[in-house]
């Protein structure tokens, strides 16, 4: 975070609003009359915009603006929290005397002198949706139906998608910490649908991150086009998926989400604390089979699950969650680190000021090995290669997962036969982690596409990993008996 940045949030958040710091001052005096572990003023303005195309036409396009504070006070382990859709002095002052009374009267927290926090900056201090006209926006999407109707005719229908984010952050804590960010975010989305006879397959591409529109250009956009295409095409020669336990390889990028769903919000510090997570109580003990490396970072430049601070103003890092098969440790927001005797991670995150903090995963991926993607694939008597997947469920407690792969091969001495379509994967995060028996060489995440869900919040992150074979612990549902 650049001291520019922090000016520049403080000119168009606090004083385009006529706050200063002699409010957040009389505020945190209000809450810090009674005694409480913890207590900050969370101000955010979102400015969204988005772009919809389909059949050929932009059918559709939005912009808003929402701007409020948040309120909060952490006594032990009750949290009392408040928001208000506007940013006035009047608003945080309620807000203020609602959450206060969760601490103890007679006993009052000192509210210490503040300091401004500024770090790197891992992404550009800009507006997003200021970087290209609306002109430019919807020839953006129309370059991209003329790419997908060229690369094939069996292209029936094409869909895209085009938006923008920019948010302005301040967060001011009762023990002084002042912070600041500004947070741009840009997605494209495309969607295809293939026909052959009667037969209609669909194909999905896309990404982004914390750049300017400029990201898009020709060759991002055809390199979208291009993966949603192929898949579509493949799934439309795709024969039914087979059935049953076996041997399973995973793609490298995205097939990272059922690290994320399976593994990683079972590292989240609050499910640790109150013992609902299957990793409850294991940490320095084998969880994973040896060379199993799984890091949490939120500080890789412009990726989509990075931020500069978490929603509390801490500064983000890399975190090891598993290290050679090893458990290391959970991801902590301030509550969860405080109540479990464990360090901050910075992954405390909210969807927006009228949410609770959360402890969260920003970019999750698992580590290299030494096997090339080839050899992995090689190495396969009978089973799937699992290339990319849709959507899937996971229970934390027990940690069994579902999910459906959207282009998977049937793979026989090392080769790759035939697509095959309708196959979803059993398993247990816990179990699966401890058959894998090859690494790939070719670590990488998505393109910046992942959303994760929590307790009704939603925030953007990244998965990822290299390719991996997983020789048991995973029973492969379709519709063919192996």
């Amino acid at each position: 975070m650049t001291h520019n940045s922090f000016q520049t949030v403080s000119q168009d958040l606090l004083h385009a609003n006529q706050l200063g710091g002699e409010d957040f001052a009389k505020i945190l005096a209000l809450i810090g009359a009674h005694h409480v572990d913890f207590a900050d003023i969370y101000c955010q303005r979102i400015a969204f915009e988005s772009w919809h195309l389909d059949e050929g036409i932009v059918k559709s396009g939005s912009f808003h603006i929402n701007q409020g504070v948040g309120v909060r006070a952490v006594s032990g382990e009750k949290t009392a929290f408040a928001y208000a859709d506007s940013l006035t002095l009047d608003a945080m002052e309620r807000a203020a005397k609602t959450v206060r009374a969760i601490g103890a009267q007679g006993h009052q927290t000192p509210v210490r002198v503040p300091s401004n926090q500024t770090y790197p900056s891992i992404y550009p201090a800009i507006n997003p949706i200021e970087t290209l006209s609306s002109d430019a926006k919807v020839a953006l999407l129309q370059k991209v139906e003329h790419l997908a109707r060229s690369a094939d005719s069996r292209i029936v229908q094409v869909m895209a998608s085009l938006t923008c984010e920019h948010q302005l952050v301040y967060i001011a804590r009762l023990d002084g910490k002042h912070a600041a960010d500004i947070r741009p975010l840009v997605r494209l989305s495309v969607n295809v649908i293939a026909k052959q006879g009667d037969r209609r397959e669909q194909g999905s591409g896309g990404g982004g991150g914390r750049f300017d529109l400029s990201y898009f250009d020709g060759a991002k956009i055809n390199e979208y086009v291009q993966h949603a295409v192929k898949q579509a095409l493949l799934n439309l020669e795709a024969r039914p998926a087979p059935a049953g336990e076996m041997t399973v390889v995973l793609g490298a990028g995205w097939p990272g989400v059922l690290l994320h769903e399976a593994v990683g919000h079972g590292l989240e510090g609050d499910f640790n604390r109150r013992q609902t997570s299957v990793f409850t109580g294991k940490i320095g003990q084998r969880v994973a089979a040896k060379g199993v490396n799984i890091i949490d970072q939120g500080n890789i430049p412009n990726a989509r699950g990075s931020l500069n601070i978490d929603d509390e103003g801490n500064p983000t890092q890399q975190t090891v969650l598993i290290e050679d098969g090893i458990l290391q440790g959970y991801l902590h927001d301030e509550t969860n680190a405080r109540l479990m005797g464990m360090k901050v991670t910075g992954n405390g995150r909210r969807e927006d000021y009228s949410s609770i903090v959360l402890p969260r995963m920003t970019n999750t991926f698992m580590q290299s090995g030494e096997h090339s993607p080839e050899e992995i694939i090689a190495s396969i008597d009978k089973g799937i290669y699992a290339v990319n997947f849709g959507g899937g469920q996971v229970d934390i407690t027990s940690g069994k997962f579902v999910f459906s792969t959207s282009e998977a091969w049937w793979v026989e001495k090392g080769k790759l036969l035939y697509p095959i379509k309708g196959a979803t994967l059993i398993g247990s995060g816990a179990e699966v982690l401890k058959h894998v028996s090859m690494i790939g060489n070719n670590q990488q995440l998505d393109t910046g596409v992942g959303v994760c869900g929590k307790d009704g919040q939603t925030v953007p992150v990244c998965v990822g990993q290299p390719t991996l074979r997983i020789d048991a612990g995973l029973t492969v549902g379709g519709s063919q008996t192996n």
